[in-house]
């Protein structure tokens, strides 16, 4: 017998209009009636595995120690592996399929200890298709772990080295501007749209900074938080997850200056011949910037 766990914290692009999420709930519980599930976002977009890989290592930081669960599978019965990687000396196993998903999470908490693939159907579920993977292979796996079945029990030991990595952008010089290219990583439901910037990488600049993408220069002043963006302003917040993040005030930036998520973005110290550009407030109702 390995360790057990008693939580399962759980990631995927199932969405919640359809029963997928709670059948992998019963499944898991059925298996492992002590484990509690934590759905840690089931909204990642269809496929997007990237996506999911962000969501994960955002998460995964703050995730209490267990299994974490992730499923954005757009291979799903095909030959991808499906895994179980052990991290922090056994302290939490990340359970997926191996195609980026759990790379950058892996790489955040220090790196993988032990690898299976997730061969051995004696810990399945019966499945009458291929299409399922989340209530077949991977959630029992998850509660077959809980329940102290040692990773090795589970299916073939995988060098880690082979894991597939994921693919999350770094910010780059521009020596052209003297600035930062840099990449919009993730746009929340309030509109704030997450750079992957440190904010070190901008504290020469000053309190405002240039912001060019696509045909677009606006000036961004530096805020400590949303409510001290002067409305019709951009601004730059350090989030939640010490990333810089361009906001509005109580508005999307990602609607109002068309910026989604990978739109490419250039941060500079301002020039002198750049004018102050503001939006017109339209006093509408509007939705918080703030949880």
């Amino acid at each position: 017998m390995g360790r057990s766990y008693d939580t399962v914290s759980f990631l995927s692009d199932y969405g919640t209009a359809d029963e997928f999420v709670g059948v992998v709930h019963s499944v898991i519980r059925s298996i492992a009636p002590h484990a509690a599930v934590v759905d840690i976002t089931h909204g990642v977009d269809p496929h997007d595995v990237r996506g999911g890989s962000l969501a994960l290592v955002r998460a995964c930081q703050y995730m209490v120690p267990g299994v974490a669960l992730a499923v954005v599978d757009p291979g799903v019965g095909t030959e991808r592996r499906a895994v179980a990687v052990e991290v922090g000396d056994g302290e939490s196993i990340l359970v997926g399929p191996d195609n980026g998903l759990l790379a950058p999470a892996v790489a955040m908490v220090g790196g993988a200890g032990r690898c299976v693939s997730l061969t051995d159907s004696k810990y399945h579920v019966e499945s009458p298709g291929a299409t399922f993977a989340g209530r077949d292979i991977l959630g029992p796996a998850a509660a077959h772990l809980c329940n102290g079945v040692d990773l090795f029990d589970l299916g073939e030991e995988v060098d880690p080295i082979t894991l597939l990595p994921g693919v999350v952008p770094l910010s780059q010089e521009d020596t052209n501007l003297g600035g930062i290219r840099a990449e919009i990583l993730w746009v929340d439901r309030y509109g704030n749209c997450q750079l992957n910037v440190d904010p070190e990488e901008v504290a020469a600049f000053g309190s405002r900074v240039q912001l060019r993408w696509g045909d677009d220069v606006r000036t961004a002043d530096r805020a400590h938080t949303y409510q001290r963006i002067t409305p019709g302003q951009v601004g730059l917040v350090t989030d939640s997850y010490g990333m810089l993040s361009v906001c509005m005030g109580r508005r999307s930036a990602a609607d109002e200056l068309s910026m989604p998520v990978g739109t490419e973005v250039t941060l500079a110290a301002p020039t002198d011949d750049q004018p102050a550009v503001s939006t017109p407030v339209a006093f509408t109702t509007t939705r918080s910037t703030t949880p």
